[in-house]
C-alpha cells in the first residue's frame, strides 16, 4: 500500500532524511517515532507529495507519487499537524469541508470519511 524506496532529503548541506525504506502493507498500522527534528514531519511531506525528496520514491498503492500524483493522492487522506481550521471544527467537519470545497462526490466523499474516521 505505501512504499518507500531510498527516501533522501537535503536541506542544502543538511540531511533531513537519510536513505529511508520502509513497506506498509494493506491492514498494516504504522507510526514515526523520534525526536523533533529526526524527520518524521518530512517523510510524510514527500510520501504525501508535499516535499519533493531529493533522491528516492514512494509509491501509494504502486503509483509513483513524484511521477503521478493526483492518482497516487486519490488513494489516501492526510491532515498535517500544522492543519488550519478553526477552533470548533471537529476532524470530522474538517474534512467535509475539504470535500466540499474539492467537489468530491457526496457518495464518494461519506465513504472516504467513514475509512478515515
Amino acid at each position: 500500500m505505501i512504499e518507500v524506496d531510498h527516501l533522501v532529503k537535503k536541506f542544502g548541506d543538511f540531511t533531513a532524511v537519510a536513505d529511508l525504506s520502509f513497506l506498509v502493507e494493506r491492514g498494516q498500522v504504522m507510526g514515526f517515532l523520534g525526536p523533533n527534528g529526526a524527520g518524521k514531519s518530512t517523510t510524510m511531506k514527500m510520501i504525501t507529495g508535499f516535499l519533493r525528496p531529493s533522491s528516492g520514491t514512494a509509491r501509494i498503492m504502486g503509483l509513483d507519487i513524484g511521477g503521478d500524483m493526483l492518482a497516487a493522492q486519490r488513494h489516501f487522506g492526510y491532515l498535517p499537524e500544522g492543519a488550519r481550521a478553526w477552533p470548533d471544527m471537529t476532524p470530522r467537519a474538517l474534512l467535509q469541508f475539504i470535500a466540499r470545497i474539492r467537489d468530491l462526490d457526496k457518495a464518494a466523499a461519506r465513504a472516504a470519511e467513514g475509512r478515515a474516521i
